[in-house]
């Protein structure tokens, strides 16, 4: 049988992490908000052997038959487009790589948590709307730019956000004034969470992404997605991303806060480390082209 350190995803690791900004206390009452299922820790587990196999994957994962029909549906789903039909979840290793579906483990289960916590301060609808919205285009843009593994940027899309919920949850009433404070312009809330928090949502989704034990590369495409440029070893996919949140941001469909910002500018670094052309780029085109993609999408995450 073959080992799973075989079929591990080749991105090269990086030992050097994000500066923290979130102070230690953040981080330890999140670790306790949000718990992983017993199935994510034994995946991370079975992950750092050098004797485990797909099969032993396999049998673990399926042991919550939720969470096995959603990362099948999602294999299944035009994300990954193979052109047969993946039935099993140790086929699904095979033919994904380990670290791809621990990554989407990590996000199924992430999405779930965080639905489930109780929030007075934003739409939870809209949240989860731009989240993916920003994850498909994501996507489309790796696509464009042809990296390898384009879903990895469909999860980085997906969770870039993620550090938002905690500051909604462990803040209300402050953040409610910096929702307010920012009028809809997230470029405006990352300032005023700055001077407000001395961290961002950013900061705190990048760290959270660190915990959960996933690649450097989407960790840092988290904690830079405002400041692509800052980003120390991912930049390209950090470029990504930044353009992806602005493009969500000036359409109908995936707007944050359900409020469109069309003047918001795309940092003109991210143009060349994203390997694209400003005064080519179509974006009436790729926003109308993720718009078709997200129905289909959306109802595979939530």
């Amino acid at each position: 049988m073959s080992k799973l350190n075989m079929v591990k995803d080749q991105e090269d690791e990086v030992e050097e992490v994000p500066v923290v900004k979130v102070s230690s206390r953040w981080l330890d009452e999140v670790s306790g908000l949000v718990s992983p299922p017993d199935v994510y820790v034994k995946v991370f587990d079975l992950m750092e052997s050098p004797t485990a196999t797909a099969e032993d994957m396999g049998l673990v994962i399926s042991q919550d038959p939720s969470l096995t029909a959603r990362l099948l549906k999602i294999v299944n789903s035009p994300l990954y487009n193979f052109s047969s039909r993946i039935d099993t979840v140790s086929r699904a290793v095979a033919v994904v790589g380990l670290r791809e579906l621990y990554s989407l483990v990590v996000a199924v289960s992430a999405v779930k948590s965080f639905s489930a916590i109780p929030n007075d301060v934003v739409n939870m609808d809209t949240f989860w709307r731009h989240s993916t919205y920003c994850g498909i285009l994501s996507r489309l843009l790796a696509k464009r730019c042809h990296v390898l593994h384009t879903e990895r940027l469909f999860i980085a899309g997906l969770l870039h956000d993620i550090g938002s919920l905690v500051i909604y949850n462990r803040v209300p009433d402050i953040a409610k004034k910096m929702l307010e404070s920012a009028n809809g312009d997230e470029e405006k809330l990352f300032d005023v969470e700055q001077e407000e928090l001395g961290f961002t949502h950013a900061d705190l989704g990048g760290e959270l992404l660190k915990q959960w034990s996933l690649p450097y590369s989407l960790q840092e495409a988290v904690a830079f997605h405002h400041e692509p440029a800052a980003a120390k070893v991912a930049k390209m996919e950090a470029a990504i991303v930044h353009i992806a949140n602005i493009l969500a941001n000036q359409s109908e469909l995936g707007a944050f806060c359900e409020v469109k910002v069309p003047e918001t500018e795309i940092d003109d670094a991210a143009w060349g480390a994203a390997g694209l052309k400003k005064e080519k780029f179509d974006r009436d085109e790729i926003i109308g082209e993720a718009g078709i993609q997200f129905v289909e999408t959306a109802s595979l995450f939530w």
